[in-house]
């Protein structure tokens, strides 16, 4: 039998990143969290939690963490259904997922707001690259992914959302500024770029379909979707941007789109584990009505 207050331990260690915050979402004393997790890697015979700022799962945690996460979710489904199992008023279930900035910013919160309203659970969102959440739902960190990943990760299951189209914008005081004599390679070389992290492909890809070339211009760094808009509205760079945010600025004249004015999409695809769980299937209706409504058709 698995010890599952050990369990908790691990997996609140995990998600909250110390084993003080751990301590004050369980309820108990760090020293009890600690003695908790010791005694548990003793059983296992090996470390489930590297200690560190913050604190991770090593390999074996990760799946053990993942267990626990699918075990409270329908936990607390049983207990919707029989309240008499449970100690008092259960609290609201939570789901933890994985999705990327862009979505959050744009069509993401009306999935989240009938989600939660219809059912009362919680969301607890993980962020992270469109090309790399499925890493999370891989490692059994999340239970479901927006994902860029077509091919369905083990045990799960995909679905096609439709696409986020970006345009290559710029304030017109950088145009002025970067580019006198028009947009070229040559001109994309020495104008600084905005990019979300080290991962952040977007502009180079532009750079590449729009005009066959690959560059190395300078790089400011801005890992937040609505920053990169006021990064670029301000006039430090040039960046792609969701079509949705952009239009209104460039309706208004604060943004201009790069030459040609060539778009590019960026497919996405909802990943969710196998598990026969309500939450999970109310979720997976709102996160695709949304889509339905907001993203563009994915080419092919």
């Amino acid at each position: 039998m698995l010890d599952y207050a050990s369990l908790a331990a691990v997996a609140a260690v995990a998600r909250e990143g110390s084993f003080e915050k751990a301590a004050a979402v369980l309820g108990v004393t760090p020293s009890a969290v600690s003695q908790r997790v010791k005694g548990l890697e003793e059983r296992v015979g090996a470390i489930l939690l590297t200690r560190g700022s913050p604190c991770r799962p090593t390999d074996i945690g990760v799946k053990l963490c993942a267990h626990v996460e699918q075990v409270r979710l329908l936990e607390g489904e049983v207990i919707g259904d029989l309240p008499g199992l449970g100690e008092g008023t259960p609290g609201p279930s939570t789901v933890r997922i994985a999705v990327n900035a862009d979505s959050v910013s744009t069509w993401f919160p009306q999935a989240a707001a009938r989600f939660a309203n219809e059912t009362g659970a919680m969301l607890d969102l993980v962020m992270e690259d469109e090309a790399h959440t499925a890493e999370r739902l891989r490692t059994g960190e999340v239970l479901a992914a927006i994902t860029a990943e077509p091919v369905p990760v083990p045990g799960c299951k995909t679905y096609p959302l439709g696409a986020i189209d970006y345009a290559a914008v710029a304030s017109p005081d950088f145009m002025a500024r970067f580019f006198p004599d028009g947009v070229d390679a040559a001109s994309l070389a020495r104008a600084p770029i905005l990019r979300f992290d080290r991962r952040d492909q977007l502009q180079a890809r532009w750079v590449r379909e729009a005009w066959g070339a690959a560059v190395a211009p300078p790089v400011h760094w801005t890992p937040s979707t609505q920053g990169m808009l006021d990064m670029t509205l301000a006039g430090l760079g040039w960046a792609t941007t969701p079509v949705p945010l952009a239009a209104p600025h460039l309706a208004a004249g604060r943004l201009t789109e790069l030459p040609p004015n060539r778009r590019i999409a960026v497919a996405l695809y909802w990943q969710r584990t196998r598990l026969a769980a309500r939450l999970l299937d109310r979720l997976t209706q709102a996160v695709r009505a949304a889509a339905a409504g907001e993203l563009a058709a994915a080419a092919g």
